[in-house]
């Protein structure tokens, strides 16, 4: 077996609509793909990982089928954008001070742990990177039988910190996970984020009491899914101008 790591392509993309971000992701995808079908074994197949953040917007995944017309006037009367998607998942938010990661991944090229990479070990290992993440500022993150990272002593008082919404299309990953940075946390009130009743969200600025803006958790990030996706991410961008 190959003993050469994996290259993955971050990209900062600042803060950029709901859309114009499913294009960029739809075009890296569809680029992805049509290396992978092409005959040409010469042929780049280039991982990308797509690092923003997102204006106020409310997105919904296939499972939310219960998201009325009346229902998203009521969420866009609040100043936010509506989508529907096609990632797995229900309703989230999404908005400034969450960092965003959208990785774009032939998953065949990585065996991190010399282990085959499916859906399911993907989305543990996407877990493993936010949770090395926070840990990187004293957090303490932890998975549930939910999916995303949480944070608490105890099922009762736990809360979430980072959502996890992916799609799989021919080997191919895109949409992704949102780490609540310095996040205005009451967006999340009129919703049930991720549809799971009972359980509060947070973020890093609001665990550590003081503010932890998303140029201060790139990098961190950026190690942490290097560390656990066994890859080499190159980030040709500058973290003082997030």
């Amino acid at each position: 077996m190959s003993s050469v790591r994996p290259v993955v392509f971050a990209q900062w993309l600042g803060r950029l609509p709901y859309g114009e971000a499913l294009s960029v992701q739809q075009s890296r995808v569809n680029q992805l793909v049509a290396a992978k079908k092409s005959p040409s074994p010469s042929t780049p197949k280039v991982n990308h990982l797509l690092i923003l953040e997102h204006p106020p917007v409310y997105t919904v995944g296939l499972r939310s089928h219960v998201y009325s017309e009346s229902e998203e006037t009521r969420l866009r009367a609040l100043g936010a954008d509506f989508y529907r998607t096609n990632r797995g998942g229900l309703i989230t938010f999404h908005g400034p001070g969450q960092l965003v990661a959208y990785p774009i991944l032939n998953l065949a090229d990585f065996r991190p742990g010399d282990r085959s990479l499916g859906v399911r070990r993907f989305v543990e290992l996407i877990e493993l990177t936010m949770i090395k993440t926070v840990a990187e500022f004293g957090v303490v993150g932890t998975t549930s039988p939910h999916t995303g990272v949480w944070v608490g002593d105890d099922e009762a008082s736990q809360r979430k910190i980072a959502a996890i919404g992916l799609k799989v299309r021919m080997g191919v990953t895109s949409h992704g996970l949102a780490l609540n940075c310095n996040t205005d946390l009451a967006w999340f009130d009129p919703i049930v984020p991720c549809g799971i009743e009972g359980k509060s969200v947070t973020s890093l600025s609001a665990e550590l009491r003081r503010d932890v803006p998303i140029r201060d958790v790139i990098e961190p990030f950026c190690r942490a899914f290097a560390d656990v996706f066994h890859c080499d991410v190159q980030r040709p961008f500058s973290f003082q101008t997030c």
